[in-house]
């Protein structure tokens, strides 16, 4: 009988995570997903008007959620960016390309009516394959 280890769970220092009551990333089998990621460091808001910066930041901060478990842009299998306004879909995918141009990930792109935080353009998730060796 094959013993499947239980998901890992890691946290960032996001009010929300508590609140909520979720983790920034879980890897379960050979996947981690990372949550719906805006771009705020220590709560500040970066790049606040820019859609481009945002979705940088953003992504940023999923890379780093990936880096816990030992990943990076290249182990991206699937994006998802939600974004207040369809006029940013160029800057954001400007973004997007920049980083993943290389990997080129499934993606989703959708305009979504708002977030939290109004001041947020781009909301952007990562699920990332680690290999079924992967711990």
């Amino acid at each position: 009988m094959t013993h499947t280890p239980a998901p890992r769970r890691v946290q960032s220092d996001s009010s929300w995570e508590e609140t909520i009551g979720f983790a920034r990333a879980v890897a379960a089998g050979d996947r981690v997903h990372v949550a719906g990621i805006m771009p705020l460091v220590d709560g500040v808001l970066l790049g606040e008007g820019d859609p481009y910066e945002q979705a940088l930041a953003a992504f940023r901060n999923a890379l780093g959620a990936l880096e816990e478990f030992g990943l990076g842009a290249d182990s991206v299998i699937r994006t998802r960016m939600y974004l207040t306004h369809a006029r940013d879909v160029d800057a954001v995918g400007r973004a997007h390309k920049e980083l993943f141009d290389a990997v080129r990930p499934a993606a989703t792109l959708v305009v979504v009516s708002g977030f939290v935080d109004s001041r947020v353009l781009v909301e952007v998730e990562v699920e990332a394959y680690r290999g079924a060796t992967n711990t």
